[in-house]
């Protein structure tokens, strides 16, 4: 069953303002890297008050970091 997220508050670094929410589709708890990576190579987490990142490296890896 897929449903679909309202608005998870992924900034856009590269064309949209970072005030700019998407929807993000999940299918079975799972989210597609390419849909969170879309025209940027970093987005940032808010957990618990903290920010992480998470970054697509140039060999296509992923970094989270606090």
């Amino acid at each position: 069953m897929s449903k679909k997220a309202d608005a998870i508050g992924i900034a856009n670094n590269g064309e949209a303002s970072a005030s700019t929410p998407r929807a993000i589709e999940i299918a079975n708890n799972r989210i597609e890297s390419r849909d969170l990576f879309v025209a940027t190579k970093e987005i940032t987490i808010g957990h618990e008050g903290e920010v992480y990142r998470l970054r697509l490296t140039a060999l296509n890896k992923l970094i989270l970091t606090k």
